[in-house]
């Protein structure tokens, strides 16, 4: 049976930062990175054009309401130099900075991981690229080692020169050749018993005497 695969929680990704490990809320892991991406959304909405637009126009109804509105609708007065309003952007900005704090120290985890993540694989290329080279020197020493078709070429051309010309050789030569040949044989064979029997006559000589 084939074995279940563990589900892997979004800690568990390499490039992705992991949350804050602690022992009193271990269940947690799991809402806690949903909140490191939640503040990473809130952060770069608020690095955007819009949140700009939006926030200008904001300010300007606000103060057009409460300065040209109707005076029992209004909820801020001018005159105090609109305190709401200053209280809202304070609150705004006073929560900004740490969403921004955060989303950047996720994103430098998540640097971390890539240039250690870079780093390896640097490291598996040049290992590689140095047995590639080492391959290569060793191939081309094995290929100095070995016969050049020019050489195979000239020597099968002298071998086929040293044939041609024993075969181009007058028949007269080759039994005058032989028959030399047979003679000296002879001459060492009979000179051969002669040496033989010398020994035996000095031997009979010795005797007798």
């Amino acid at each position: 049976m084939a074995r279940n695969s563990p589900t892997k929680t979004p800690d568990a990704r390499l490039d992705a930062p992991k949350g804050l490990r602690t022992r009193v809320l271990p269940a947690r892991r799991t809402s806690r990175d949903r909140f490191g991406r939640g503040t990473e959304a809130i952060a770069r909405g608020m690095g955007t054009p819009w949140f700009l637009v939006i926030l200008t126009l904001f300010v300007l109804l606000w103060i057009g309401f409460n300065t040209y509105g109707p005076s029992n609708l209004r909820f801020d007065s001018a005159a105090i130099g609109f305190t709401a309003l200053t209280l809202i952007l304070s609150l705004q900005a006073s929560y900004a900075a740490p969403l921004i704090l955060l989303a950047q120290n996720r994103q430098d985890d998540r640097d971390r991981v890539q240039i250690e993540q870079d780093r390896q694989r640097a490291e598996r290329n040049l290992a590689d690229t140095e047995y590639l080279a080492r391959e290569v020197v060793a191939l081309r020493l094995a290929m100095q080692d070995m016969a050049s078709k020019d050489f195979i070429r000239s020597e099968l051309k002298a071998l086929l020169e040293e044939l041609t010309a024993a075969d181009d050789e007058p028949p007269a030569r080759r039994e005058s050749v032989g028959g030399a040949s047979g003679a000296a044989g002879g001459a060492t064979a009979s000179s051969a018993p002669r040496a033989t029997r010398a020994p035996r006559a000095e031997a009979k000589l010795t005797g007798s005497a």
